[in-house]
């Protein structure tokens, strides 16, 4: 009976053994989507518009009440050293709008990554193309209220943030609020700030991307980070940031706000 019961038990090890061997098996005709979600935050603090507060790293306090920011050029590199691009995708993340919070690439070869990187801003070649090549989140009439285009540059703001902040000096304008608006591609005719910034993020988790499996990447934003990823931004000096050469220091912290969480690789 005793040799009956661990043969069983030897039989199901072995089944169990092959049924996720065959599940992690990577089948090079298989595709699936592959999620990004941004997720915005304070610190530890979810971020809340008009509501999260907290101090700069120079004891400046803040909320924040407009978050925007676009995501292009996104890449996934595989454990093999294989890159797969995602080229003319271009995204708008709205702290207002969790819809946008998710961006989805879709028909990933099977695989796993270990890696993703992607762009804040709106390369040079897109922002130069016709207007007619422009469409969806990069029409400038589309924005209204959270214009992302400054029609005197000719360019696109790549990320804005504003808030309120006590720091702000008293001005003829009794402006509470402070602008980050920062853009500017490298110039047209002569050369002028370059803003681009890319983010190349590792994963200590692979996404394992298989036909029955289409991994979600939490990507973590901290805003905090905007006031000292690499320099001391004073919102008190700064608070009407609407050029690129302004808005260079800002660029360099943001580039340093974003990390991978986590990864889910659950089934579909």
């Amino acid at each position: 009976m005793k040799t009956f019961s661990y043969l069983l038990i030897a039989l199901f090890v072995a089944f169990a053994i092959v049924s996720c061997q065959k599940e992690d098996e990577i089948n090079p005709n298989d595709k699936n989507t592959v999620t990004l979600e941004f997720d915005n935050r304070v610190g530890d603090q979810k971020l809340v518009l008009g509501t999260t507060s907290a101090k700069n790293a120079l004891n400046e306090d803040f909320t924040v009440t407009r978050l925007n920011y676009f995501v292009s050029n996104i890449s996934l590199k595989n454990e093999n050293g294989t890159v797969v691009k995602f080229p003319n995708k271009y995204f708008l993340v709205k702290h207002s709008d969790p819809n946008s919070w998710l961006i989805k690439l879709e028909d990933v070869p099977a695989g796993n990554y270990n890696e993703v990187s992607y762009m804040i801003g709106v390369d040079s070649l897109k922002s130069v193309s016709d207007v007619s090549q422009r469409t969806g989140v990069l029409d400038p009439a589309s924005y209204g209220d959270d214009n992302m285009y400054w029609s005197w540059n000719m360019g696109y703001i790549f990320f804005k943030m504003e808030g309120k902040s006590s720091a702000i000096p008293m001005n003829m304008m009794n402006m509470t609020e402070y602008q980050f608006h920062v853009g500017g591609f490298g110039g047209m005719t002569g050369k002028t700030p370059n803003n681009l910034k890319t983010i190349t993020l590792p994963m200590t988790t692979a996404a394992q991307v298989r036909g029955s499996v289409a991994p979600q990447i939490h990507i973590i934003n901290d805003v905090q980070k905007v006031f000292s990823g690499v320099n001391q931004v004073s919102i008190a000096k700064s608070y009407m940031t609407h050029a690129p050469e302004a808005g260079i220091p800002i660029g360099q912290n943001y580039a340093k706000s974003f990390i991978v969480d986590h990864v889910h690789n659950e089934k579909d």
